[in-house]
């Protein structure tokens, strides 16, 4: 299975791949399945309303993550790469006003979020605890026509018949390098002469042109960019109850004099790489556009990498960017196959985990070091995020998801640092490694998989 660094990097809106951006997109499913979709239409009969049921994690996070907000904006046609932020306040208004949806293309339909969004703490369904049950009922309320779908983590989601028959996103078998673990991509590095990043290009302009894969990256990481200038920018409360302020806008403007000032401390280049990636979870918090890199929760790892190493490393560039992005794709790509990124699944060993493997990968690549390096840095950051777990303070990507992403940046530089000190040889694989984190979170009670029912969501006061 190929994923490409465009399914893996998705544009959209916090706070979260799974809860928010995944749901969204399988409401837009459903629509699509309404139709155009090959189902029994009852004579005479169509869909006139429409109910939505969320099981599992979205059940027991929906509220906090924005699940049903998510599934009110995918029912209205809106698609998280294109959505404007600063509009869905008033599309949610007038949803609840109207009780109906109109979508593009669509006759219209009946839907009250008060009455139509059912949270079903009693239900699991067996595909992934990230499902949702999407029914159509005629105008005698009679339901005809019924789709389940699961957000399996990063945005992605696959309806029951997928989920059974484990379809792949895609076929591999028409790319040049069609890797399927990491001892395969350091075996097929060393035969081609490239290095792990060049590898993914290769597979992505097997399928499109150079230029469109280039302008693409860049795109990808021109919308990250700006997640962090906006969050060194904002101030005040985010939302959802918990009191919690902004403080990146604050600690940037402390860091930015002292550094006009030319007055360094031995924390700074750590400074630096915590605000950055506050700012942008702060930002997905908020409901902001962000980059899932792999996941929303995990958003701000990767950006703040990237950042600090443009600011520090006088000799970065543009294409050192793409290769940057190219190769966290490609070890994305391997932990998404052999293991996950859903913290519903994993933990967050699945989120911040990957996302600091990932960009301890491409940081490592930039700087010079050889494929046994990058995939040892990998390692390395992986290793120190086993066990993880995903208990969010009243199921807001806040506490402590946004400080989990400043550490998780923090490990990803250390990993590097280290694995470019060493030759590449190391005594734990990068596979053993993903492989250890499935099993971790195969094991793992599913109370600390982004329900709230345990760790630090029952034990921190919430007012």
């Amino acid at each position: 299975m190929f994923l490409s660094v465009f399914d893996l990097f998705k544009i959209g809106i916090g706070p979260s791949s799974s809860h928010t951006v995944g749901p969204m997109v399988a409401a837009r499913r459903f629509l699509d399945e309404i139709i155009h979709g090959e189902w029994p239409r009852p004579r005479g009969a169509h869909v006139a309303r429409i109910v939505v049921s969320l099981h599992g994690s979205l059940a027991f996070t929906g509220k906090g993550h924005a699940t049903d907000r998510a599934v009110v904006l995918g029912l209205c046609g809106e698609h998280p790469e294109t959505v404007d932020p600063e509009a869905i306040p008033a599309v949610l208004e007038r949803v609840e006003r109207e009780r109906r949806v109109n979508p593009p293309g669509h006759p219209g339909y009946d839907f009250d979020p008060a009455r139509d969004v059912i949270f079903d703490f009693e239900e699991t369904l067996p595909g992934h605890t990230n499902g949702m049950t999407f029914t159509g009922l005629d105008a005698a309320g009679v339901a005809i026509l019924k789709r389940i779908y699961y957000s399996v983590g990063g945005g992605f989601v696959a309806d029951d018949v997928e989920i059974a028959a484990a379809r792949p996103q895609q076929s591999d078998d028409d790319v040049p390098f069609p890797f399927h673990s990491a001892a395969e991509a350091l075996e097929m590095a060393a035969r081609a002469g490239l290095s792990i990043g060049a590898l993914q290009a290769a597979n992505e302009e097997s399928r499109h042109p150079r230029r469109e894969v280039e302008a693409k990256l860049d795109v990808i990481w021109n919308t990250m960019d700006e997640s962090v200038d906006r969050g060194l920018k904002a101030r005040g409360e985010l939302p959802g109850g918990l009191r919690v302020n902004r403080r990146a806008a604050a600690i940037h403007g402390r860091l930015d004099a002292d550094w006009q000032k030319n007055m360094l401390s031995p924390l700074s280049a750590n400074d630096w790489l915590t605000v950055y990636a506050l700012a942008v979870n702060e930002e997905n918090a908020a409901g902001g556009r962000v980059v899932t890199a792999p996941t929303n929760g995990a958003s701000g790892v990767i950006p703040a990498v990237v950042r600090y190493y443009l600011k520090f490393d006088p000799t970065a560039s543009r294409e050192a960017v793409r290769e940057f992005l190219l190769t966290a794709a490609a070890i994305g790509g391997l932990i998404k196959r052999n293991a996950s990124f859903s913290g519903a699944e994993v933990g967050c060993q699945g989120e911040v985990g990957s996302a600091s493997a990932m960009a301890a990968a491409g940081l490592t690549a930039v700087m010079g070091g050889t494929p046994a390096q990058v995939e040892n840095a990998a390692e390395i950051a992986l290793e120190h995020h086993l066990g993880m777990t995903c208990d969010p303070v009243a199921g807001l990507v806040q506490i402590p998801c946004i400080e989990r992403n400043a550490f998780g940046a923090v490990k990803a530089v250390t990993a590097a640092s280290l694995a470019l000190k060493g030759d590449g040889a190391h005594r734990v694989p990068l596979d053993s490694c993903i492989e250890t984190m499935r099993q971790t979170g195969r094991d793992m009670d599913s109370k600390y998989k982004e329900t709230s029912l345990a760790g630090l969501a029952v034990n921190v006061p919430q007012c």
